[in-house]
């Protein structure tokens, strides 16, 4: 990003084991999209949006995941503990962020197992930030589903991450902060990948890019 910009980080959660998906712990991030690994496809759209610094959290599989994909510039830090949830992995991530020398004035928090991910709705989220007011945190409102990643979390929603426990990730504290919540509409809608299914439907439910 251009100098006096904002400097916007991103966060991608890779630890989980992915139970539904496979008995292979970490399998599920390695299944082949469009042929790539589902998790390459996710760090190639961050790459395309050129975020500040990548940091990914890898746990469950990490020994797999970091011999099977092709690595850029991303700062991979490992989540001894992904059995306690996505929390967990949240944390240990923006842990990494603020152990960083450079300030950063935000994080997209973005899901690795949702292939679909697409830079222009990461862009679409970096924008509305710049007039975001007393808002901490921006997410896509899609046109089809409920989901709302990436989040972009602004520095100032970090400590909200201190505060989560279990498997549920920010979406408890999205709801029960609304008015510091700002919804941007985009196009689509963000499928993520929990079963072999989910895997072969994608192209059938709308979240190609």
């Amino acid at each position: 990003m251009d100098l006096g910009q904002p400097r916007y980080a991103a966060l991608v959660l890779a630890a989980g084991a992915g139970s539904r998906y496979s008995d292979a712990p970490g399998a599920k991030l390695l299944a082949t999209v469009e042929g790539e690994p589902m998790l390459g496809r996710v760090l190639g759209a961050v790459r395309a949006y050129r975020p500040a610094v990548t940091i990914v959290v890898l746990g469950h599989g990490a020994g797999d995941i970091e011999r099977t994909l092709a690595w850029h510039d991303e700062i991979r830090v490992r989540n001894h503990e992904p059995d306690r949830g996505l929390a967990s992995s949240l944390q240990v991530g923006i842990d990494a962020l603020r152990a960083l020398p450079e300030p950063l004035d935000g994080v997209f928090i973005v899901l690795g197992d949702q292939p679909w991910l697409r830079v222009e709705t990461m862009q679409a989220l970096e924008a509305a930030a710049l007039t975001a007011g007393d808002h901490l945190a921006v997410v896509p409102r899609y046109e089809r589903g409920r989901a709302r990643n990436p989040v972009l979390l602004l520095r100032a929603a970090w400590s909200w991450v201190d505060r989560l426990e279990g498997d549920r990730g920010l979406g408890p504290l999205l709801e029960a902060e609304p008015e510091r919540v700002l919804a941007v509409r985009v196009e689509g809608e963000m499928p993520d990948v929990d079963t072999p299914a989910d895997l072969l439907g994608l192209d059938h439910r709308g979240g190609r890019p």
